[in-house]
């Protein structure tokens, strides 16, 4: 009989698996937890990466954060931001996906066309609304057919942030859209089958079976919806740059501003914390909910 005691220590379960995660463990590391921990110690210096180099302040640059009125505005401008922009880029995919889930002519056709603009980069998608929305654009000249007056779009501190959102639900539509086709091909047919025979009605069956099978699919998506607008940067840096009168700024482009602009490190790795602090607010509400499912 073999020896236990001779088992090699490959043998061992807890062993190999630290062996084959090894690899992604290091890259995790390198590339997602030494910038997270590096960025967290850069938010309590100042200076620059020159020859003077930087020096500890300690929490002074958070209590800058809370004394700035720019700050502020950035952050509510942030939060006004992805309130806004959540609940359509849900509530449009949702609709499309129930829609798409039947069987209907051109329904390949149209699936690839409303998922086209979420491969479609960013920057190109933001010239081209800015092109739709100038001035003397599309989009005034078709106004311009019903008497209405010319609309400075992105000019205006009215206008110019909801133009932004739209775009941002129109990049988000098809992401969303793909996931909640899965997820309702995942709901067993025997359930619409059952609700059939027993007399429910469309309406019916969308609220008391595709929704409740969904859930689990909307918290997903509302998270990573919730995390893109967080993150949101090439919608403003093409269009308005953070005007007219900073009501388009958006923390992530003012955490670029304050780093590249005014080379303001520690300031700027102080509201890169905070955002980073909302992510993971967002992600812990995202497991809990998950785990009570």
């Amino acid at each position: 009989m073999p020896n236990p005691s001779n088992k090699s220590w490959l043998d061992n379960d807890t062993v190999a698996a630290w062996i084959f995660l090894a690899p992604a463990v290091i890259l995790l590391g390198l590339f997602v937890l030494w910038p997270i921990a590096y960025l967290f110690y850069l938010s309590f210096t100042a200076g620059s990466f020159t020859s003077t180099g930087t020096y500890w302040v300690g929490l002074k640059n958070y209590w800058r954060l809370l004394l700035n009125a720019d700050f502020w505005q950035v952050l509510g401008n942030t939060v006004y931001f992805t309130a806004v922009s959540v609940l359509p880029s849900l509530v449009i995919p949702l609709g499309l996906a129930v829609l798409l889930n039947r069987t209907l002519m051109l329904r390949g056709v149209l699936r690839s066309a409303y998922f086209l603009p979420s491969i479609i980069s960013l920057v190109a998608a933001g010239l081209g609304f800015r092109w739709l929305f100038q001035t003397s654009g599309p989009v005034n000249a078709f106004l311009d057919m019903f008497g209405i007056g010319e609309i400075s779009w992105l000019g205006d501190t009215f206008w110019a942030m909801p133009v932004i959102i739209v775009l941002s639900i129109w990049k988000q539509i098809g992401f969303n859209m793909v996931v909640f086709l899965a997820g309702l091909q995942a709901i067993p047919s025997s359930r619409y089958e059952a609700a059939e025979l027993d007399g429910a009605n469309g309406w019916q069956q969308f609220w008391h079976i595709t929704l409740p099978g969904l859930r689990s699919t909307i918290i997903f998506a509302t998270v990573t919806t919730a995390i893109f607008t967080l993150r949101s940067f090439e919608q403003v840096y093409v269009m308005t740059g953070g005007g007219p009168l900073n009501t388009t700024n958006l923390l992530v482009y003012y955490i670029y501003q304050e780093a590249f602009g005014q080379f303001d490190f520690g300031y700027a790795a102080a509201a890169a914390t905070v955002l980073l602090a909302f992510a993971l607010v967002l992600v812990y509400f995202q497991l809990r909910i998950w785990e009570k499912e």
